[in-house]
């Protein structure tokens, strides 16, 4: 089944939905969760795992996603799984921004790369890579080119790093949940805290849970 990292990433991301929830997610929410900038590319990706068989889509079901096989990894990737029990393979979804947040029309977090890390660097397992960009978190050891580890979930607790969506912008911050607001805040000085407004879109996407330092 030859799919791109883009679509195995998709596919591990329905079957996930389906066993935590009882169902695949919209068009509109993996969109939002790749950083598309539309519905098309999400309806193009899963045309493909549709003609490569990976899935199978009811007509007229805006849900009607049914998963049929989930594809091997590259044979390379299954001898360095066999030689680490502890490896996780991780798409690089774009970067994310540790400063003031970057709109998804400027920078797409469509999947650059896949990599295979030890899972003892994160806490909890990560579902995605984020490529940092800014410093506004540089307190919390965060700095500018590093990738964080993302557990993709809604629910967060006031106190935690979290990857969040305001409208179409995403974002890393430190959460804090008031009796009558929500506000993110930097870990460096330099940059001041935002403050969700109550007719702003806002979504938790995800938690903090650890980081890679690439070579610079």
């Amino acid at each position: 089944m030859d799919l791109t990292d883009t679509q195995h990433a998709i596919l591990a991301l329905i079957a996930e939905r389906i066993e935590a929830e009882g169902m695949p997610p919209s068009q509109a929410e993996i969109a939002r969760a790749f950083g598309f900038r539309g519905v098309r590319a999400a309806q193009y990706h899963l045309e493909a795992l549709e003609a490569a068989g990976a899935i199978e889509r009811v007509p007229g079901r805006a849900r009607g996603i049914r998963v049929r096989q989930m594809p091997q990894p590259p044979q390379h990737e299954l001898a360095l799984a066999a030689a680490n029990d502890g490896a996780l393979r991780l798409p690089v979804l774009g970067r994310v921004a540790a400063g003031a947040p970057i709109g998804a029309g400027n920078d797409g977090l469509g999947a650059e790369d896949v990599l295979i890390l030890d899972r003892v660097l994160f806490s909890p397992s990560p579902d995605y890579l984020l490529k940092v960009q800014g410093d506004s978190m540089r307190d919390e050891g965060i700095f500018d080119g590093d990738l964080i580890g993302v557990h993709r979930t809604r629910d967060a607790r006031s106190g935690q790093i979290v990857v969040a969506r305001i409208d179409d912008e995403i974002t890393v911050k430190l959460l804090k949940v008031g009796k009558d607001r929500i506000r993110l805040l930097p870990r460096n000085p330099d940059y001041a805290p935002i403050e969700v407004q109550p007719d702003q879109d806002f979504a938790i996407e995800g938690l903090y849970c650890g980081l890679v330092r690439p070579n610079r």
